[in-house]
């Protein structure tokens, strides 16, 4: 019986681009074009549903352009677990996943007018907290051979700027391939 349970368990990677921005609506903001890296295991828990935990290496940030011109870049290793259901469709299946993750900020930079500033994440002069979390959001299709298309959005819920009077949480949507094997 745990022969054939662990027959089932299969794994993949994804890769594709990530459009980010901060939550706060009041400041004028444009997409931070950037990356994602993503490793998977989906593990099969009942017909069409599976958890899919995994490790990503996410590119985050926002462009700024009220007062001074200014692009954030955040690289994040984050550790999502998603609820998987899958729905056969033609020589494949759509899948629809949801759940949480957790993300560690390791580097960042600003870009202001030319000029780029290393972010801190510890300290007391900090520029940003450390940790992030959030909910993550993701449909796609994969075919019968393990080729993935997807999309996604990462719904960052906690506050990343601790001295600040207003609220900033990362909004990404991603865009991607990948394989499952």
């Amino acid at each position: 019986m745990a022969a054939a349970a662990q027959a089932q368990v299969s794994y993949g990677l994804k890769a594709g681009v990530n459009l980010g921005q901060y939550s706060n609506s009041d400041i004028d903001q444009k997409n931070n074009t950037s990356f994602q890296l993503t490793g998977f295991a989906d593990l099969p828990i009942a017909t069409n549903f599976s958890i899919q935990p995994g490790v990503s290496l996410q590119g985050k940030g926002t462009k700024i352009s009220e007062g001074v011109a200014m692009t954030r870049n955040v690289m994040s290793i984050e550790v999502p677990v998603n609820l998987v259901y899958w729905i056969p469709a033609g020589s494949g299946s759509v899948f629809l996943g949801a759940g949480p993750y957790v993300g560690f900020n390791v580097s960042g930079k600003d870009k202001i007018d030319g000029n780029s500033i290393n972010l801190k994440f510890t300290g007391d002069d900090k520029d940003m907290n450390l940790l992030d979390a959030g909910a993550n959001f993701m449909a796609g299709y994969k075919l019968t051979n393990g080729f993935l298309l997807n999309a996604g959005y990462n719904l960052g819920l906690n506050q990343l700027v601790s001295d600040s009077e207003d609220k900033f949480s990362n909004r990404v949507w991603s865009f991607g391939i990948g394989f499952q094997f």
